[in-house]
């Protein structure tokens, strides 16, 4: 089966006062099947940056040079910029980190949602639209999705609002998605619902999945690999389950961080319809 993602000696510059450029992102290389794959490093080793790129949405200063940039074998470097925006939103999917500067405050969750489907497809009905958006709800186990639909994205919580924002980067049914450090802001409860939401979508769908963090430790949890990223660079490129077995000397910086526990790590639960989680209310 060939590769979703194939990026060869990516990088990425920034032109500084001086008329040079400062490259954030030097030659970095890898490929993605449908799996889960984790981008760990921290702020500033261009984690965020490589997966901007990827999506096109590095802002207009940014100088970009790729061998090769591809996903699901279009080649995204020759590819015209209405071709990349049918790919964004449609096929390719990105959750931010807050809510709160990603939802428009000015309209409803359910008005965004609707509108977010009828982009994709014209011929898509009002009645239809919000069938879907109410499932696309459900989907990520929110309980009162009618009620839900018609609130503002100010009336929701942190966790509510990210449940909102997954279902809808998935309601077109993409193949990919990139979550942002989607969980950075949240507590450790509603960090683990909106992990375990995150997964139960992507292994049912079979979509591939970038997790872009810098805690080691639930990326290791979550993906099938990890990338580790330092100044700019990839590292380390590791099976999640072979983590320990790292050579890099960053990365056996970043492991011997980790809080030590007696025995493995859990793994995370899976959440269920009927399950007992304590939902923030909105």
């Amino acid at each position: 089966m060939s590769n979703l993602v194939e990026i060869d000696n990516l990088k990425v510059a920034f032109r500084q006062d001086d008329g040079s450029y400062n490259e954030a992102v030097r030659g970095v290389s890898w490929s993605l099947g449908r799996e889960k794959l984790g981008i760990v490093g921290e702020s500033g080793s261009g984690k965020s940056l490589t997966g901007r790129a990827l999506l096109g949405v590095l802002p207009p200063y940014a100088r970009i040079s790729v061998d090769r940039l591809s996903f699901d074998g279009i080649d995204l470097k020759t590819a015209s910029a209405r071709q990349r925006r049918a790919l964004r939103g449609g096929r390719m999917g990105m959750i931010l980190q807050d809510p709160k500067f990603s939802l428009n405050p000015v309209m409803t969750v359910g008005r965004q949602i609707v509108e977010a489907i009828r982009i994709g497809d014209r011929r898509v009905g009002g009645g239809e639209a919000k069938r879907r958006a109410l499932a696309s709800l459900e989907q990520v186990h929110i309980r009162e999705p009618e009620r839900v639909f018609g609130l503002y994205p100010h009336e929701l919580s942190g966790g509510m609002g990210q449940r909102v924002m997954i279902a809808m980067m998935v309601v077109r049914e993409p193949d990919l998605l990139v979550a942002d450090e989607p969980t950075s802001a949240l507590d450790v409860t509603v960090r683990t619902q909106v992990l375990s939401i995150m997964d139960e979508l992507v292994t049912r769908r079979g979509m591939g999945l970038i997790l872009i963090s810098h805690d080691l430790n639930l990326v290791s949890r979550f993906c099938d690999r990890v990338l580790v990223m330092y100044a700019g660079r990839v590292v380390e490129d590791i099976a999640a389950r072979r983590l320990h077995e790292a050579t890099h000397p960053y990365t056996r910086g970043l492991l011997s961080c980790l809080p030590t526990i007696d025995g493995p790590l859990d793994p995370l639960p899976t959440l269920s319809r009927e399950a007992s989680w304590a939902e923030a209310a909105p």
